[in-house]
């Protein structure tokens, strides 16, 4: 609150000198409009602007050729409500508190910590604050007290109830107003079971983006001769997957079965959204403002790149991933760039070179002191911590060399289905890229990979043990930025007694020989001649690349084998692998089968009797699952 009471000082003074702005006094007569347009879970390859050829998206690709795409620009977190704290702001998400999606949750959570330790967590990982506490200035307030118009469409997810509603935080109108809901609960046609006012129930059938974004557009035309600030933050194209019929059917005949982009419900979804930024920038032209409106789209994380397995989906299409960052590594929830790496498009009529592109890094913090300065207001009195990028957008070169990013979430079991969604933290340096892994390795130290994504974007060849110096540099840097934003470190937990589960194997059959956990090693002892692990790897598409660590009483010769779906034992086709010693070994083995491999089987060398086996990891285009038994 007293970043709050001394900004309200600041303003009276600068009302009484406004000559001290340094803007002149055209641009104080005609302060421009500015149009945030946020989506929701958008990947970074999802526009045809950014290189999908199957979504169409003709509004949004029109709005990048009117002003500056960027291709390095960054959500401060791969999950949604951390994000847009930042962005209101210019604020880390660690230094806020805000870590998770965990604003809708009812109980208020406003001091940072760790969660209670459990028996069966590994690591103790952050507590995130369930409220965007009012002492932050945001976007909206500095406006508001500006004499700008200020209104807020859409998904809020940054607190409910009392004075953590977008009305309490500088917004002079919310609509539909529904700060408590995560996501469009119940799907995007109406009835819509998120929205609790029911004089905002549409028609049956009507989609909520069509709802908003004629909402939106009244707003523009209403306040066309006043200087108005305008978040327009989509629902989409975040879960439930459910879009309109007519557009999914469409999308069904454009599938194509070799495609990384190919769910039709999601284009469909896609399209909606685009619709609805055509919508908005057209009552912009028809109200006579574009050339005083700075218009910006931009995503609060990466794509859902997974099958929207449990959700309903046409038939055929429920085991196909929503979308696809490739070749970016993952998606939404995850610390590898397909998390994090978010299409932007900056309109600055006037300043914006049409058309163009830039690769310049800019991280969601920086929104604050970017728009402001764009606008010619002076920033609050507190710190923050982006910096503005009106240099980068005049094309003057970068002003930011660095992005970080703090995630203390996640763990083992979620990393088996999303690649990187572990406790983690990374920091962008130029090309380099260190990712650390909180309590990472099995004796609790912290463990890193890094990149060099000018020569591997897909992040395939962690490089740290061939470039130790940059690791300890780039190490410190990390350092630093979670020291200085008070950042909350996951931590092992001491009272860890192993996972509970009924299910020791995690998935992994044993045939033909007895399987027991003894600290830590999985101990097979064969009953057969051909005694062998096999899992159920479904319909994910090769190739894959099998690795584990073994030990054998002798040296022999074993196979990896695979029988497609459906398929009988005759259809099986294998590739083989040695063990050439008696010590714990780790043996790679890759499967050249580019269709769904079906069941998976590692066959114990011949003639080993008993084996050790410490972990397996499969690796797919798709991400890396491990087994640590």
């Amino acid at each position: 609150m007293r970043w709050k009471l001394l900004w309200t000082v600041i303003v009276a003074i600068l009302s009484v000198c406004q000559g001290a702005w340094g803007v002149c006094e055209d641009h104080v007569a005609s302060p421009p409009n500015v149009v945030f347009i946020l989506a929701d879970d958008l990947g970074w390859r999802d526009l045809g602007i950014y290189g999908s050829v199957y979504h169409e998206t003709p509004n949004l690709d029109r709005l990048a050729r009117r002003g500056l795409r960027f291709t390095q620009a960054y959500a401060a977190n791969p999950l949604c409500s951390p994000t847009r704290s930042s962005i209101l702001t210019g604020l880390y998400p660690a230094r806020i508190g805000i870590t998770s999606p965990a604003c809708h949750l009812p109980q208020a959570v406003l001091e940072k910590g760790l969660v209670p330790p459990q028996p069966n967590v590994r690591i103790r990982t952050a507590n995130s604050l369930t409220r965007l506490k009012p002492e932050y200035v945001t976007l909206a307030e500095v406006f508001r007290e500006h004499g700008y118009m200020t209104a807020h469409f859409g998904k809020w997810h940054l607190g409910h109830s009392g004075p953590y509603e977008p009305k309490e935080q500088g917004f002079m109108l919310d609509f539909p107003n529904t700060p408590a809901a995560p996501g469009p609960g119940g799907g995007y046609l109406a009835p819509w079971k998120f929205i609790k006012d029911p004089a905002i129930q549409g028609q049956p059938g009507e989609h909520i983006e069509d709802r908003m974004s004629q909402e939106a557009a009244r707003f523009i035309e209403e306040n066309k001769d006043k200087p108005f600030y305008l978040n327009y933050w989509c629902f989409s194209v975040h879960s439930p997957w459910s879009a309109k019929p007519e557009l999914v059917e469409y999308f069904k005949t454009k599938a194509k079965d070799d495609s990384p982009q190919r769910n039709p419900v999601y284009a469909a979804m896609v399209k909606s959204l685009d619709d609805a930024v055509g919508r908005i920038v057209e009552a912009i032209d028809k109200a006579g403002l574009a050339e005083r409106t700075i218009i910006i789209f931009f995503s609060d994380n990466g794509g859902f790149a997974y099958p929207p397995k449990n959700e309903t989906q046409p038939p055929g299409y429920a085991e196909i991933p929503a979308t696809s960052n490739t070749p970016l590594r993952s998606g939404k929830a995850s610390i590898y760039e397909g998390g994090t790496r978010v299409p932007l498009i900056i309109v600055w009529p006037g300043h914006t070179q049409p058309d163009s592109v830039t690769d310049v890094l800019f991280s969601s913090v920086d929104f604050f002191p970017t728009i402001l300065e764009m606008c010619g207001l002076p920033l609050p009195g507190h710190k923050v911590d982006g910096v503005s990028q009106v240099p980068a957008i005049l094309g003057k070169g970068p002003v930011r060399t660095r992005v970080f990013c703090h995630f203390p979430h996640g763990g083992e079991n979620q990393a088996q289905q999303i690649p990187g969604f572990l406790p983690s933290a990374y920091v962008r340096d130029g090309d380099w890229k260190l990712i650390r892994f909180f309590a990472g390795n099995p004796d609790g130290t912290d463990r890193f990979e890094l990149y060099n994504l000018r020569e591997d974007i897909g992040e395939t060849h962690d490089v740290a043990a061939e470039h130790p110096e940059i690791v300890g540099r780039l190490a410190k840097e990390l350092e630093g930025f979670l020291q200085d934003t008070d950042a909350v470190i996951p931590q092992v937990n001491p009272d860890y007694r192993g996972p509970q589960t009924s299910d020791p194997l995690m998935g992994w059959k044993n045939r033909g020989c007895e399987a027991t956990i003894d600290a830590g090693l999985l101990k097979l002892q064969a009953q057969t001649a051909t005694p062998f692990l096999g899992f159920g790897v479904g319909k994910q598409p090769g190739p894959v690349q099998v690795t584990f660590r073994i030990k054998v009483p002798q040296a022999g010769e074993g196979k990896i084998e695979w029988i497609p779906p459906g398929a009988s034992q005759d259809a099986a086709q294998s590739v083989p692998y040695s063990v050439t010693g008696t010590e714990m070994t780790t043996v790679t083995v890759r499967v050249p089968w580019e269709k769904p491999i079906g069941i998976l089987r590692i066959y114990l060398p011949t003639g080993a009797n008993t084996a050790e086996v410490d972990w397996i990891e499969l690796e797919t285009a798709s991400g890396k699952r491990r087994f640590d038994f």
